[in-house]
């Protein structure tokens, strides 16, 4: 079984897939498709992107309210989600446009940045079986999760906000030490950043630790008009001891 984190990045998407043992494997692809093509059916893949969307109406999809929730003081790292149609947009004023005439809020720079990616997710997803393979993570519930319900202190970028995730990982892999400096020596900053690879590690650490376990926000999900989840998983850990349990080498 092979378990895959990815995460948009300046190349396209930067993935970590671990296995059932020891090996690893870090990439940089242009889509999705082509991972589920190189890992075929055995795989659990949890893309830090927004899966489910909604079409029109002014409600937020519950998912992001909850997690904001959960986040406290890493709120803002849940990103306004745009609905279907400004996600197919041709360009950043018509997507917000849309947006504003379906929903009443216009979109953020920041959201029509991902919506691409977004875009390529939901067209592999709506009416496939692949949606089985791939679900949907927030890189900042999944270190939530791990660090037993308690969110992250610092910024992902800065040098202490790198070092307390690295340190969250740590607990539930031990060769994440290993993998990240090879990613690092591997990758140009300019196509991966270091939160990049954090971010598909902790997915990827959260898809083999939680296979069987994974948890949702909200509990019980609602679903979009192509009957897409609008979900968050993570793999809750509730003390060092349930911790010590879990970690894999």
């Amino acid at each position: 079984m092979n378990y895959i984190g990815i995460d948009g990045c300046r190349k396209g998407w930067f993935y970590v897939c671990l296995g059932d043992t020891d090996n690893w494997k870090t990439g940089v692809i242009q889509d999705i498709q082509s991972l589920i093509d190189e890992f075929h059916e055995e795989c659990l893949i949890l893309v830090d992107i927004p899966v489910g969307l909604r079409r029109n109406g002014n409600l937020e999809r519950l998912c992001d309210k909850e997690a904001r929730k959960v986040l406290g003081n890493r709120k803002s790292s849940v990103f306004p989600v745009p609905c279907r149609n400004a996600v197919y947009a041709s360009t950043y004023e018509e997507a917000s446009h849309i947006n504003f005439q379906l929903t009443g809020k216009y979109i953020s720079k920041q959201s029509w940045f991902i919506s691409g990616r977004i875009r390529q997710v939901d067209e592999l997803l709506t009416n496939s079986v692949k949606r089985k393979y791939v679900r949907e993570v927030h890189p900042e519930v999944c270190f939530w999760g791990l660090n037993g319900g308690k969110s992250m202190n610092h910024y992902k970028r800065t040098p202490e906000g790198f070092y307390e995730r690295l340190s969250v990982i740590r607990n539930v892999y031990e060769k994440c030490d290993e993998l990240v400096d090879d990613a690092l020596d591997k990758y140009k900053k300019r196509d991966v950043n270091r939160d990049d690879i954090l971010d598909a590690l902790v997915a990827a650490v959260t898809a083999r630790c939680g296979f069987k376990a994974l948890k949702t926000i909200p509990d019980v999900p609602e679903h979009d008009e192509m009957g897409l989840p609008m979900e968050m998983v993570y793999y809750q850990l509730q003390s060092k001891k349930k911790q010590s349990q879990v970690v894999v080498s």
